[in-house]
C-alpha cells in the first residue's frame, strides 16, 4: 500500500518555518514514512533553502494532485497570496500573516477534497496575521472554522514521546478561561479526547482530568469549580462508559502513570509541563475536527531565521507522528 501523502504548510515566510519544513521534508525518517508535500510560497522556500547552503531540486505544482514522488525532488505546492512582496527576513509584516494563512488553508483543503491524509503546519506569528487583520487565536479554532467544524468541538493536544496533554481552553486571558470552564465544556473536551484517542489506535483509553485551582480546590477551600463543574462533567461521561478520572491538581497529575492523556484546564498548566520535558519535541494535534492536522508547538523563530539553525527537530516528530497513525487506521493496527 502507497505511504500516506502528508501536507506540509511552511508557516510565516518570514521565520523558521520554510527551513523546518523543508529539511523534514527531505529528511530519510520523513520520507520513509510518507510521501510530504510542501505547500507555501517558492520565493520564500528557495531563500531559506539558499541561506541554509541547500539547493533541492524543487517540483511546483499549482495542484496537489500533480504531485510526483517517484524521484528525489520535493514538491511544493504553490500557495502564494498574491501579493509578491519579497521575504524579508525576520520582520513582522502582514504580508507574512496572510502568506501564513494561505498556506495553512490550501493544505487543509487538500486534505478536505482527499488529496492528503494528513496536514502539519509550521509556525506562524500572531503579529502578523494580526496586522493583516485576520482573526485568529490559534490552530485549533482555525482547523474547526476551515473544515466546518463548531469552534467548541476542536481542542489542542499536545503530543512528546508517550504523553499527550489536551487543553480545554487555550489562547485566550485567563480570567475569559476562568470564564469559559463550564460543565458542558468540560465533559465536551473529555468526549472529544476519547474518541480522539480510539482514533490513534488506542482500543480503551484512560483519561486524568486536572482541576482549575491549586491542589484541584482543596475540597473546596481554594474554589469551588472542581466540585461543582469538572467533577460533575467527569462523572457524566463516565455513564457512558468513558474511563476519565479526577480532578487531579495540575502541579502533581502528570507524575501519575498509567493514562493515555491528561486534561488541563488552562494553557499554561499543559505548555509549561510539555516544554520543560520536551522542548524540541514537541507536537500539537487538533483533534476534533474531520482531518488530521498537526502542528509544532514551538514559535517563529525570527531570531535565528534565515541562519540555516533552525532545528527540525518537531516538524519531524509532528509528520512522522502522523504518518504512523494513518498506517494504523490504514491496516487495522492497536498500539
Amino acid at each position: 500500500m502507497p505511504l500516506p501523502r502528508i501536507a506540509i504548510a511552511t508557516g510565516d515566510p518570514a521565520g523558521i518555518g520554510p527551513e523546518i519544513a523543508l529539511k523534514a521534508a527531505l529528511d530519510p525518517r520523513v520520507r520513509d514514512l510518507c510521501r510530504p508535500l510542501l505547500v507555501g510560497d517558492p520565493a520564500a522556500v528557495e531563500l531559506h533553502a539558499q541561506a541554509a547552503g541547500f539547493s533541492p531540486k524543487l517540483n511546483v505544482i499549482g495542484r496537489a494532485a500533480d504531485a510526483d514522488w517517484k524521484d528525489s525532488a520535493v514538491n511544493l505546492l504553490d500557495a502564494r497570496d498574491g501579493s509578491n512582496e519579497p521575504v524579508r527576513i525576520g520582520v513582522v509584516d502582514a504580508a507574512y500573516g496572510r502568506a501564513s494563512i494561505a498556506s495553512a488553508r490550501r493544505a487543509i483543503k487538500a486534505a478536505l477534497d482527499g488529496s492528503v491524509e494528513a496536514v502539519v503546519a509550521a509556525p506562524q506569528t500572531e503579529r502578523s496575521i494580526a496586522a493583516a487583520g485576520i482573526a485568529f487565536d490559534g490552530y485549533p479554532s482555525f482547523v474547526a472554522r476551515e473544515t466546518g467544524t463548531p469552534v467548541n468541538d476542536v481542542y489542542l493536544m499536545i503530543c512528546f514521546d508517550q504523553s499527550r496533554i489536551v487543553h480545554a481552553t487555550l489562547h485566550v486571558s485567563v480570567r475569559e478561561a476562568v470564564a469559559l470552564i463550564t460543565r458542558d465544556r468540560v465533559e465536551r473536551v473529555i468526549r472529544v479526547t476519547d474518541a480522539s484517542l480510539k482514533k490513534l489506535g488506542i482500543p480503551n483509553p484512560k483519561i486524568f482530568v486536572g482541576g482549575l485551582n491549586p491542589h484541584a480546590g482543596e475540597d473546596g477551600m481554594f474554589g469551588r469549580e472542581e466540585i461543582e463543574i469538572i467533577e460533575p462533567a467527569i462523572h457524566k461521561t463516565a455513564q457512558d462508559g468513558i474511563e476519565a478520572s479526577g480532578p487531579f491538581g495540575a502541579d502533581t497529575m502528570f507524575r501519575k502513570k498509567g493514562c493515555d492523556a491528561f486534561i488541563v484546564m488552562l494553557h499554561d498548566q499543559g505548555h509549561i509541563a510539555a516544554k520543560l520535558q520536551a522542548f524540541n519535541r514537541t507536537a500539537g494535534l487538533s483533534i476534533g475536527s474531520p482531518i488530521l492536522f498537526s502542528s509544532v508547538a514551538h514559535g517563529s523563530a525570527h531570531d535565528i531565521a534565515g541562519k540555516g539553525q533552525a532545528d527540525p527537530g518537531a516538524m519531524i516528530e509532528a509528520i512522522t507522528r502522523l504518518a504512523r497513525v494513518n498506517a494504523r487506521g490504514r491496516h487495522g493496527v492497536r498500539d
